[in-house]
């Protein structure tokens, strides 16, 4: 695919583009806060600062202006990036936690962030002099909102903050068992709204689950294990039957025939054709007319993200294992697309690789099992089992980014020629825009009957 290509499919399907800041030291990495129900409801965004280059000594030319424009500061460089469009893309619609510096708290700089859309996290080191009490007072009385994260004992600085914080973020792999349950029945009983962090199993989401927190952060959901309880959105076989139909050049009335035995993938698909970034010049009423709007490509993609989605009949935006494939893929594709010699061969083939990289969270057993059901190629099955190839170090820091391992980013992008932690920061954003943009931007009467 080429640049212009993609571009014009990105500004078709309504998400922000690739934009590099060449002054920006600061990347971001989200992760997201689940609610009791599985659901999406916030993100926390990781920040990187990368180191920022000395200012050349060497005097001005003769014809550069005598005053150049002075570089961003640290805390600046941060507030700058939040309130980038990328950045609030990526939070789908949902609300933002950042953790602040005591620096970053102090900032004037910061009052630009709009109070509705973040929670500020307050960390174990900050600290709780009397000034820093101030500055959170003084920030709470213009409606802004606050956290104690990573929170493992109730120190000083915990009971002095605590007055002032919405919320706690518990961290459940550091805090004595022991206490846990007591210390949790006192916060709740003050009215704190509890979230779970480091929730990595569905042991720990179930222990948490039952203590009554309110929000969980980790990636617990995409594993066997946590999806086990999900309800699936349609029969596995009729997906992949349908996949099997797309992959060679089915007909509008083979595909109408397949579709109608999927109400779930209909319904998104009807909402997508609906969608403003796809909108025909009328609403589409009859699945023979959704399909012609859509075009097969993008049903195959959806209906491999779908292989993902939860049988509540949710929005999409709002599911997260499904908001995960999307965004692993759409990153893995646009990661390719800057690599030399990248065709449309090897976008598919990084799509495909992200799409089905944890697709045993779902279908259950062995990832080598399901992959082997799928027919997948050689190189994208070497890149998803054993990390090997362009597409397996791809794939190895996208899981990276979703943890906010900086380090490992910067060890994966040795391997890649031509990308830097910030491109990468930067086009997991934009992946991530991607992925909740579809469906929310479909009009609700696209769900009317679906008339044959």
């Amino acid at each position: 695919m080429t640049t212009n290509a993609v571009a014009e499919e990105r500004q078709a399907e309504g998400v922000p583009g690739i934009a590099q800041d060449q002054e920006a030291n600061v990347s971001f990495a989200r992760q997201p806060v689940l609610n009791r129900d599985n659901m999406l409801c916030a993100f926390e965004l990781k920040v990187h600062q990368q180191p920022v280059a000395q200012a050349s000594e060497e005097p001005a030319a003769a014809d550069e202006p005598s005053s150049r424009k002075p570089r961003r500061s640290a805390t600046e460089a941060i507030i700058h990036g939040v309130l980038q469009a990328d950045v609030r893309a990526a939070l789908a619609g949902h609300p933002g936690y950042l953790q602040v510096t005591r620096e970053l708290l102090f900032d004037d700089a910061l009052r630009q962030i709009p109070a509705g859309r973040f929670m500020f996290e307050l960390p174990p080191e900050i600290g709780a002099d009397d000034q820093l009490i101030a500055r959170v007072v003084e920030l709470h009385a213009r409606r802004y909102r606050f956290v104690l994260d990573n929170v493992a004992l109730a120190d000083e600085t915990f009971a002095r903050l605590l007055p002032y914080a919405e919320a706690v973020k518990i961290d459940m792999n550091r805090i004595p068992q022991a206490m846990l349950p007591k210390f949790a029945s006192v916060l709740k009983s003050a009215g704190k709204l509890l979230i779970a962090l480091g929730v990595e199993s569905q042991a720990v989401f179930e222990q948490a689950f039952n203590l009554d927190f309110d929000r969980f952060q980790g990636y617990y959901f995409a594993h066997p294990q946590g999806a086990a309880a999900r309800k699936v959105s349609a029969p596995r076989h009729a997906l992949l039957n349908l996949l099997q139909l797309l992959g060679g050049e089915p007909t509008v009335a083979q595909l109408e025939a397949e579709l109608k035995l999927n109400p779930v993938l209909v319904m998104h698909l009807m909402r997508l054709a609906n969608s403003s970034g796809l909108a025909i010049g009328r609403k589409v009423t009859t699945l023979r007319e959704a399909i012609n709007a859509t075009g097969t490509n993008r049903i195959a993609r959806w209906t491999q993200l779908l292989l993902y989605a939860d049988g509540r009949k949710v929005a999409l935006e709002d599911d997260p294992l499904l908001q995960l494939a999307a965004t692993r893929a759409r990153f893995m594709e646009l990661a390719v697309e800057r690599l030399p010699e990248a065709g449309r061969h090897e976008t598919d083939a990084a799509f495909l690789t992200g799409v089905f990289s944890f697709v045993d969270s779902v279908f259950g057993g062995s990832l080598e099992q399901t992959l082997n059901v799928l027919t997948l190629s050689k190189p994208i099955r070497d890149a998803i089992l054993q990390r090997e190839g362009v597409l397996g170090t791809l794939l190895t820091v996208i899981e990276a980014l979703e943890r906010g391992a900086w380090a490992d980013i910067e060890n994966g992008c040795a391997r890649l020629e031509g990308l830097q932690v910030h491109d990468i920061a930067q086009m997991g954003l934009v992946a991530a825009a991607w992925a909740g943009v579809a469906d929310r931007s479909a009009e609700a009467a696209g769900l009317e009957r679906i008339e044959d």
